[in-house]
């Protein structure tokens, strides 16, 4: 007979039933990781992403616009979107048929040309002029491939004045046009206002919200998949309203905070023996939200 009675760890998927074995040094790493929560907005987008990718080649292709507040969920998404297509090599010939990169922070067409050769890993010489930049950027895109170019951080491109600004949305339209391949804005609504300003990539770029989550069913059934996922040996009972209405405040509402706040939560958790998140060890949880941060940030600087 076995001496020790047998933990019943149903409340997990299996995949945490596994590492639910482990030593708790390997599974505050697992914890710390990240993960891939399927939550409905989220698997919308990944499916219109799809549809793009398979979208046949024409003059006009369509766009996307994923647009959200900051750390809100949207570069998780491309992230899950790019490893589902990831970069080959067959016959010394290499393809990346998801090429991302971030809109640098001064909108300037050459600026952009550079981040998009480094994203390519292309070699990059000083002093290199605009049309050669440009050259090379499309024969290198048409070499790999590329089917999708995702730009991150597109409310960047507010942050010059309207001529450089201007450049740059005829820029996009030119990438669309002359490579007939599909773009992805993804940024805050500042994002979408830019591409408002220009009627023709208006009308190609369908935006998709990301928005702060409320307390609702949706957020229940997001924090049930975070209780299911942590691999703790007792049941996490967090996916009510209240319980959802506690930690969107402390969060903020926006899955990445919340994600910071259940996941120190559940290494508390496993530090206090409680092997499930409540309200103790959501206490003893290692987190402070935004606003606090910025409070305690600016009394530092006095």
């Amino acid at each position: 007979m076995n001496e020790y009675p047998t933990i019943d760890l149903s409340h997990l998927l299996p995949s945490s039933q596994i590492l639910a074995g482990l030593p708790a040094v390997e599974r505050i790493q697992r914890i710390r990781a990240d993960r891939w929560i399927g939550y409905p907005r989220a698997v919308e987008a990944l499916n219109k992403l799809e549809i793009l990718y398979n979208w046949p080649n024409k003059q006009r292709m369509p766009n996307m616009l994923l647009v959200g507040p900051t750390n809100n969920g949207k570069s998780m998404i491309i992230e899950k979107f790019r490893r589902l297509h990831p970069p080959s090599t067959s016959s010394d010939q290499e393809n990346i048929p998801i090429l991302c990169v971030q809109m640098p922070s001064e909108p300037s067409v050459t600026r952009f040309y550079m981040a998009l050769l480094a994203a390519l890993g292309a070699p990059l010489r000083p002093r290199q002029r605009l049309p050669e930049l440009e050259r090379l950027s499309l024969f290198l895109m048409r070499s790999v491939g590329v089917r999708i170019l995702v730009i991150d951080e597109l409310h960047n491109v507010l942050a010059g004045n309207s001529s450089p600004r201007r450049e740059f949305l005829n820029l996009l339209r030119f990438l669309g046009n002359e490579l007939r391949i599909s773009l992805v804005g993804v940024g805050t609504r500042e994002a979408y206002l830019a591409i408002r300003s220009d009627d023709q990539l208006e009308n190609r770029f369908e935006p998709l919200v990301l928005p702060m989550w409320e307390v609702n069913d949706d957020t229940c059934s997001l924090l049930a998949s975070f209780a299911t996922s942590f691999p703790l040996l007792h049941q996490s009972n967090i996916a009510t309203l209240d319980m959802a209405r506690y930690l969107l405040t402390r969060s903020e509402g926006t899955i990445g905070e919340l994600t910071n706040l259940l996941t120190s939560a559940a290494v508390a958790a496993l530090d206090s023996g409680e092997e499930a998140i409540n309200h103790r060890t959501l206490i003893l949880a290692d987190y402070i939200g935004p606003s606090e941060r910025r409070r305690q940030f600016e009394r530092e600087l006095l």
